[in-house]
């Protein structure tokens, strides 16, 4: 969609088929003054302490949750996942996010003071300081339009940054909501949501922003990435993942299976995190699959997920499984075939020309395939819908060769009863974040971080980590030394030599003790000579 052209646009939606309100799109030549004014509200903002601060965001947590159920139905109806869903992972979990961001909020801003050395910086102390990085440009997908970008927003405005806020045009009035919530909290211009499609976050992101926060696909990452450094502008990406679950001899198969099912289809699997590969030892791999395809069995189609959220997503996951059924891949749960959500979606078309009841898309049910290869796109690409396949391996080691051997790593899991051994290969799997007999819930921990490797991106969320990008260090040095000259300074005498060469000798540099003990002694005598001489 390009916004530079209109001045509304709505969107349907994919819980029910009905024409959500229309949203109003930024003007792509207004953001240069949406900009000045954060600039003006952030530099004000920034002049107040911390404590300050966190008094002015602390009232957002009680918001949100009394906003729960309005919020709720909100994101249902943009997205079409469960409001228990919404309920759980974006409300609960956005309120820990500020209650645990204002909560630790004056220990993690304390300056920290740095030892130096008495002898060689005399009368001198130093604090490094987190200082804000001025005004930050947040751009979020659809998928968790509540709860992702409030992971981002909280601790950037806390460490004293303005934001500006590009959410999804497929999840606008989420984006809205947020600055309702925000409205009379922080100072106006200090937070701004822009709204509109692909256009409008290239603009912003592109713009005179000191950082940009961005989750979304790995093709668009590149893209911020190339536009912040054509501007030496810091930015922090976090993209897609094809998560690796290893299941060994030993896991709790019933505890297994349930979790495994759960990180896969939660959200329809519209998820970051979620598990989009399994690589089960072949000695429980049958009871595995049996247990996890009748827990797929007994899903419950809008109480325990719902549609895929968008058109286009829902062609990724068609072509994935198109490709899987012309290699003959075994389907255990779920089908392979969509012609019936196919003539499904044409009838509610037609039905809503008759002015019949609208009906929103139809769920593509949870898919449990089993799979003997990788080269497969469902075991390759992102899928980001409700598929889980299962590969059977032949042992512990296998199963870490090929969960390391995707382009992506996000996260990871390992299933096993003894804890020792699932933190050993944890440590071997290459993924930012890597669960042991569990998997992705660790994204609601908002002390916890966040964060990938490879084509996942190199971001952090969550945790005091994530303050990189939304402050720098700044070093306050005070000399109190009150002598007419340092040590170091001009002139270099050959006394200040022989100091220096002393130096060298006594810190580690002599060839005997006895060489060192002379090197002291020299420091002793040539010193004050240095120091005190006219």
């Amino acid at each position: 969609m390009t916004t530079s052209e209109t001045e509304t646009f709505s969107t349907k939606s994919p819980a029910d088929g009905a024409t959500l309100s229309k949203v109003e799109a930024t003007a792509a030549d207004s953001l240069d003054g949406i900009l000045e004014k954060a600039r003006a509200a952030q530099e004000k903002w920034a002049d107040r302490d911390i404590e300050e601060r966190k008094k002015a965001i602390e009232p957002l947590a009680r918001r949100i949750l009394q906003a729960a159920e309005e919020i709720a139905k909100l994101v249902h109806q943009e997205t079409g996942k469960p409001d228990v869903e919404v309920l759980l992972g974006e409300v609960l979990a956005s309120a820990d996010v500020v209650n645990y961001w204002c909560g630790t909020a004056e220990d993690l801003f304390e300056p920290e003071e740095l030892e130096l050395d008495p002898v060689a910086y005399p009368k001198k102390y130093a604090f490094v300081h987190r200082v804000a990085r001025g005004v930050i440009a947040v751009v979020m997908p659809w998928n968790f339009p509540f709860a992702l970008p409030l992971r981002a927003i909280v601790p950037a405005l806390l460490s004293g940054n303005a934001v500006v806020f590009k959410p999804s045009e497929v999840t606008p009035r989420s984006g809205e909501r947020i600055a309702k919530l925000l409205d009379g909290l922080v100072p106006e211009g200090l937070f701004t949501v822009v709204q509109g499609g692909r256009d409008v976050g290239a603009k912003l992101v592109a713009s005179d922003v000191d950082a940009v926060i961005f989750t979304g696909s790995p093709v668009a990452g590149r893209k911020v990435a190339a536009s912040c450094a054509e501007r030496l502008v810091p930015c922090a990406l976090e993209l897609g993942g094809k998560d690796a679950a290893i299941v060994l001899e030993d896991a709790n198969l019933e505890r297994t299976a349930n979790g495994l099912l759960w990180a896969a289809m939660m959200n329809a699997g519209q998820n970051c995190g979620a598990v989009e590969r399994v690589y089960v030892v072949e000695k429980v791999a049958a009871e595995l699959k049996t247990k996890i395809a009748a827990a797929a069995k007994a899903l419950e189609e809008g109480r325990d997920y719902g549609p895929l959220t968008t058109d286009a997503q829902r062609e990724i996951v068609r072509r994935h499984l198109d490709e899987a059924k012309e290699k003959g891949v075994k389907v255990l749960a779920g089908s392979l075939d969509d012609d019936e959500a196919e003539k499904s979606d044409e009838a509610s078309e037609e039905g809503s020309k008759n002015e019949k009841k609208k009906a929103g898309k139809r769920p593509i049910r949870p898919t449990v395939l089993e799979v003997e290869t990788d080269d497969l796109l469902l075991m390759k690409e992102e899928t980001f819908g409700p598929l889980l396949p299962i590969r059977v391996v032949k042992d512990e080691a296998e199963a870490i060769r090929l969960a390391n051997g995707s382009k992506y790593g996000l996260t990871a899991s390992v299933w096993t009863k003894d804890s020792e051994r699932g933190e050993t290969i944890a440590k071997k799997l290459r993924a930012g974040v890597v669960t042991v007999n569990n998997h992705g819930f660790s994204g609601a921990i908002p002390q916890a971080p966040w964060t990938g490797v490879g084509e996942s991106g190199f971001g952090v969320t969550g945790s005091h980590y994530s303050l990189d990008i939304c402050t720098r260090p700044k070093l306050v040095l005070v000399d109190e030394n009150r002598a007419k000259r340092e040590l170091y300074w001009f002139p270099y005498t050959p006394i200040l030599r022989t100091i220096a060469m002393a130096l060298v000798l006594a810190r580690g540099g002599a060839s005997s003790i006895g060489q060192r003990i002379g090197a002291i002694f020299t420091l002793i005598s040539s010193l004050p000579k240095r120091l005190f001489s006219s």
